[in-house]
């Protein structure tokens, strides 16, 4: 049971950090909704940082469930993973208007404390 939350969670990041990225950096782009001015530019680094940010963060995780299950039953990484799970919640209820990105880090929050209860 906890390798399919650990892959549930670390694959829910890497899916969503995607989804996030393609929604609300490339659409944008390619739309053409924001201009050049600094706003804009502000608002592309922030979502391109938050969304690739997680990718990355999901797809060590993924890589690390496959190779070396043991690892991620630590208590350090298990607590590294929830502590940038509640940052990436944080940065979302800062920064960005819509409850999406809130609830996609609050599921991977759950997620892992999940498999930290069940290791």
């Amino acid at each position: 049971m906890y390798t399919y939350i650990i892959h549930a969670a670390y694959g829910w990041l890497a899916v969503t950090g995607v989804l996030h990225f393609l929604v609300d950096v490339v659409w944008h782009h390619l739309r053409g909704t924001r201009g050049s001015e600094s706003d804009s530019m502000l608002y592309y680094g922030v979502h391109a940082a938050f969304s690739l940010g997680q990718v990355v963060f999901g797809l060590l995780g993924l890589f690390l469930a496959r190779r070396a299950i043991g690892v991620l039953r630590e208590a350090p990484v298990m607590v590294l993973s929830l502590v940038a799970g509640l940052a990436w919640l944080e940065m979302s209820m800062l920064f960005m208007d819509y409850w999406e990105p809130t609830f996609n880090a609050a599921v991977f929050c759950v997620l892992v404390l999940a498999a930290f209860f069940k290791r």
